[in-house]
């Protein structure tokens, strides 16, 4: 898949910083008057607005910590009772949305910590979580495409820290009952780190 389906190729990284906000609609059509009405509401930064698996759509956005916090009053206000998840990050973590937007090339040779969660909306609070807990690096957030509405997310650095990064995303995942699995693989292959790069 083109880093350019998950989010738009012309979004640049440092765009996302400070607030991030995203609304999951289980409709569709409702989905795009969402992203129309967070567009409108303030002057935020689409980073995407499109269906997902399982025939959602997802509505994600950045921007100033009040702006975006305007226009995620609004989208949900707009979504009404098609809203199926949300969630508003006032101060996201700088490696958030690069990860996003792919595989981020970053040393693997030490340990490796994966994540899987049951909805968008967790696995993007859990990835802030794991980051913002310690010396560790997102690697790559992968969100509902080709996934069936799940997410996952891995992150690399010392054995030590990804075990307390990836404690901090089981916290919080499980604070929403959406944690799937978690794992941690110490000195990871590099047959494997090829393929995640």
């Amino acid at each position: 898949m083109e880093f350019s389906e998950r989010v738009g190729a012309s979004t640049e990284p440092e765009a996302a910083q400070p607030s991030i906000g995203l609304i999951e609609s289980a409709s569709i059509a409702k989905g795009f008057e969402i992203a129309d009405a967070v567009a409108k509401r303030s002057p935020v930064q689409l980073l995407w607005a499109r269906t997902v698996s399982p025939g959602h759509h997802l509505t994600l956005f950045a921007g100033d910590v009040s702006e975006t916090t305007y226009a995620f009053e609004r989208g949900v206000e707009v979504g009404g009772k098609a809203v199926l998840d949300r969630m508003l990050i006032p101060n996201v973590h700088v490696d958030l949305v690069p990860a996003i937007r792919g595989p981020r090339r970053v040393d693997l040779s030490e340990a490796l910590g994966i994540v899987e969660l049951k909805t968008v909306a967790s696995t993007v609070l859990a990835a802030d979580a794991a980051a913002k807990a310690c010396a560790v690096e997102l690697v790559e957030v992968r969100l509902a495409m080709h996934l069936g509405g799940k997410g996952f997310f891995l992150l690399a650095g010392e054995t030590g820290d990804v075990e307390e990064a990836v404690a901090a995303a089981v916290e919080r995942a499980r604070a929403r009952d959406a944690l799937v699995r978690d794992v941690v693989i110490p000195r990871l292959s590099a047959e494997l780190a090829e393929h995640i790069v």
